[in-house]
């Protein structure tokens, strides 16, 4: 890991995201791309909807200031720093930012179980998890230390999920994690029995050449068996594939990829497929 993106409003949210940031850029000696989005309010416009040139300077000048004041912290001290300032708040930059710098890595703050509804559905968040090409982390929590120890990915095992499992993976062995790998089985015309789960995953693992024990776990949804099944192991992180501009991937169609986000209290990286 060599390059870390990490998008800051300045709010207590996107600090945590920094200090996770900077706990990953320390273990890894890489170098932390911290980027604000300077947005001009349209509560600052007059009934002309005009800002005159000294004025918009002042603002950025402002907004500069404060991103400076944000940076000066002691967690940050010997970390390889480079502030990034885009002065239009589009959230697909974040991609093109990452890409520029060749990230591995984007870290998200969310406001936790209520706010994250706010952020991650259909807003910033799953914006930057559309259009990016690396993993995304998203942070609740305050973590001084990141270091976690297990991590649950959960997959529907369809041939398409192979790729975020590879990178899944490439992830835990860059962390120090010990991978948990997990089927949900759910009552409904998606239940398998185990005979036939057994043998779907293992084609799956054959055809994505990873050899890794898989647990079945049955549950009435989705997201409550990740969910439990991350709990009964401790997970310090969990895993989702997403399927990019199409949304969450099929196994994570509608509201449930959405709900492990929000009711987790682990952080959750996301893979594209």
């Amino acid at each position: 890991m060599k390059n870390i993106i990490v998008p800051v409003d300045f709010s207590d949210q996107s600090e945590k995201a920094l200090k996770v940031a900077a706990s990953l850029a320390r273990q890894h000696k890489a170098e932390l791309f911290v980027l604000h989005m300077l947005e001009l309010s349209p509560a600052i416009m007059g009934e002309s909807g005009y800002i005159s040139q000294e004025q918009v300077v002042h603002l950025i000048k402002i907004g500069e200031q404060r991103f400076t004041d944000f940076l000066d912290k002691p967690y940050l001290k010997d970390i390889k720093v480079t502030p990034v300032i885009k002065h239009y708040k589009v959230f697909s930059e974040v991609a093109e930012v990452a890409e520029k710098h060749k990230a591995d890595l984007i870290v998200m703050g969310s406001h936790g179980a209520d706010g994250l509804q706010e952020i991650f559905i259909g807003s910033n968040t799953e914006r930057v998890v559309r259009t990016s090409e690396v993993p995304v982390l998203v942070i609740k929590g305050d973590i001084e230390d990141f270091q976690p120890k297990n991590f649950v990915f959960a997959s529907d095992f369809e041939e398409e999920s192979a790729p975020a499992l590879k990178k899944a993976k490439e992830m835990a062995d860059l962390l120090g994690s010990d991978l948990h790998l997990v089927y949900i089985n759910t009552p409904g015309d998606e239940f398998l029995s185990t005979n036939d789960a057994n043998d779907k995953i293992s084609k799956f693992l054959n055809a994505a050449n990873v050899g890794m024990e898989v647990k079945i776990y049955n549950d009435y949804t989705v997201e409550k068996g990740v969910l439990n099944y991350s709990e009964g192991v401790s997970a310090d992180l969990i895993g989702i594939p997403t399927h990019g501009r199409r949304g969450l991937s099929h196994f994570f169609m509608g509201s449930i990829g959405e709900d492990i986000a929000n009711h987790s209290e682990a952080p959750v990286i996301t893979f594209k497929i």
